[in-house]
């Protein structure tokens, strides 16, 4: 997993309460057995039209201003429904690093920190000034330092976030749950070339 430390990007704004899972990545392409290719798919319903035929040029991630975005901004529940793993994969995929929101669904936001994403609880009125700055200044960019715990823009917004120290050090360290297994390697192998011969399946 590719660490995070620090990041400038491209903010886009969704605003939208309640986007479920099935909306950022819908049932249909949940057959990949890899985590990869899913971005193509993200916000299916609502980035295109006549069932995947064009893209709407309504919908936000569309236009032109927000290609390339790093950082979503986002209304609150964000990553609520189903418990699918694939929709961090999808967004992860599709470019995002940090998702900015009120609040997200439990199990979307454990997810998230598993796939290498920093999902970021702010207050309602700091989301909407973001949300509004975003939608107001094309290429409108966040700085998002998980160093620090800090969020800043060009225009004077600063104001800090909270991680879970455990959630943050391994965000940090691009360690997910083989990652945090594999720093353990030469304790496994000692134990398994110490265990009797019949245990490890070792045949005279």
């Amino acid at each position: 997993m590719e660490p995070f430390i620090k990041i400038t990007g491209i903010a886009a704004p969704l605003d939208r309460v309640n986007a479920d899972t099935d909306q950022i990545i819908p049932k249909q392409f949940l057959k990949r057995i890899e985590r990869t290719g899913f971005g193509q798919f993200l916000f299916f319903d609502w980035r295109y039209l006549n069932n995947g035929e064009k893209p709407d040029p309504e919908f936000e991630l569309n236009r032109p201003e927000y290609q390339g975005a790093s950082v979503l901004i986002t209304g609150k529940n964000f990553g609520c429904g189903s418990s699918r793993e694939h929709a961090p994969w999808a967004l992860n995929d599709y470019g995002f690093r940090v998702l900015i929101a009120p609040s997200f669904a439990d199990i979307f936001y454990n997810n998230c920190f598993k796939n290498g994403i920093l999902p970021v609880t702010l207050s309602e009125e700091s989301v909407h000034v973001l949300m509004q700055r975003a939608l107001s200044t094309p290429g409108y960019q966040l700085t998002v330092d998980l160093e620090t715990e800090q969020i800043s823009d060009e225009y004077g917004f600063e104001e800090r976030f909270v991680v879970d120290p455990f959630r943050r050090h391994c965000l940090l360290n691009g360690l997910d749950d083989i990652g945090m297994t594999l720093q353990h390697e030469p304790d496994i192998t000692n134990y398994e070339n110490t265990r009797p011969s019949w245990k490890r399946g070792v045949t005279a």
